[in-house]
C-alpha cells in the first residue's frame, strides 16, 4: 500500500494554534485523533507508530500538538501544561469541531486514541461531543484524570495497559467502574508503561485497529444505546 501524504494542518482552539499532521489513505473508513500526553507531541514515535498502522487499516489520522509552542516552553521546565487536563479536553474538542468543517474528513465517522494524559483529554471531548464520537482507545491512559466526564462517555471504549504498570492497571479500573458506556481492558503481558518492550506495541496496533475496525466501519458505528 502507499502510504499516504501528510498534509500539515492548524487548529484553533480560542487564541492557540494547535499544529497537526494529516494523512488519509485511499479507501478511508473513519478519523482517529490522537491526544498526546505527558510532555509528547504529534513527533511521538509511538503514537506515529500505531497512526501508520492505523493508515495501513484504512483510517485516516491526526496527530495533534495539544500544547503550543509557547506552551511546550514552559511546560518543559514547570510541567505545567501537560496535567491542565480541561485545556487539553477543550483542544481535543476544537480538533473534532475541525474535523467536522474540514472537506477532506467531515464526513468520517471520528476515534480518539489517547495516550497517557492524552487519554483523560480524549475522555472529556467524548464526553462533550458524544454524537461526534464514536470509540476511544486508551494506551497506558490516566483515563482516571478525566474525572466527572467519565460517566458522561457514550463512546464504546478500549482501555490498554502494560501487564507490568500496576499502579496505572489499578487506576484503569477504578475508570472503568465509573463509566457507563461499554469498556473493555486488555492488559499486555510483559509490557511497561511505555510499552518499550519488544513486540508489545505491535499489540497495542493490532488492538486499536480491530476496536476501531468493530466501532468506525459499523452502520452508525457501535455505541451503547
Amino acid at each position: 500500500m502507499v502510504h499516504p501524504l501528510i498534509d500539515a494542518v492548524q487548529i484553533l482552539e480560542d487564541s492557540a494554534r494547535l499544529d497537526g499532521d494529516l494523512r488519509v489513505p485511499d479507501n478511508v473508513a473513519g478519523l482517529v485523533i490522537f491526544a498526546h500526553g505527558s510532555g509528547s507531541s504529534r513527533f511521538s514515535s509511538r503514537n506515529r507508530q500505531v497512526a501508520e498502522a492505523l493508515d495501513r487499516a484504512g483510517f485516516a489520522t491526526l496527530l495533534l500538538d495539544l500544547l503550543t509552542k509557547d506552551e511546550e516552553s514552559v511546560d518543559l521546565y514547570t510541567r505545567e501544561f501537560r496535567f491542565d487536563i480541561p485545556r487539553l479536553g477543550r483542544r481535543m474538542i476544537a480538533a473534532t469541531d475541525w474535523a467536522r468543517a474540514d472537506p477532506r474528513v467531515h464526513a468520517l465517522p471520528v476515534g480518539y486514541f489517547g495516550a497517557s494524559t492524552g487519554a483523560a483529554a480524549a475522555l472529556i471531548a467524548a464526553a462533550e461531543r458524544p454524537d461526534d464520537c464514536r470509540a476511544v482507545v486508551s494506551r497506558g491512559g490516566r483515563p482516571d484524570l478525566a474525572g466527572l466526564a467519565l460517566p458522561k462517555v457514550q463512546a464504546p471504549t478500549l482501555l490498554i495497559v502494560g501487564g507490568d504498570d500496576g499502579p496505572v492497571i489499578d487506576m484503569n479500573r477504578d475508570a472503568m467502574r465509573q463509566m457507563r458506556a461499554r469498556v473493555t481492558i486488555e492488559v499486555v503481558p510483559g509490557a511497561s508503561h511505555l510499552f518499550e518492550e519488544p513486540g508489545t506495541l505491535e499489540q497495542v496496533e493490532q488492538l486499536a485497529i480491530r476496536w476501531f475496525t468493530s466501532t468506525l466501519r459499523g452502520e452508525g458505528g457501535d455505541r451503547e444505546p
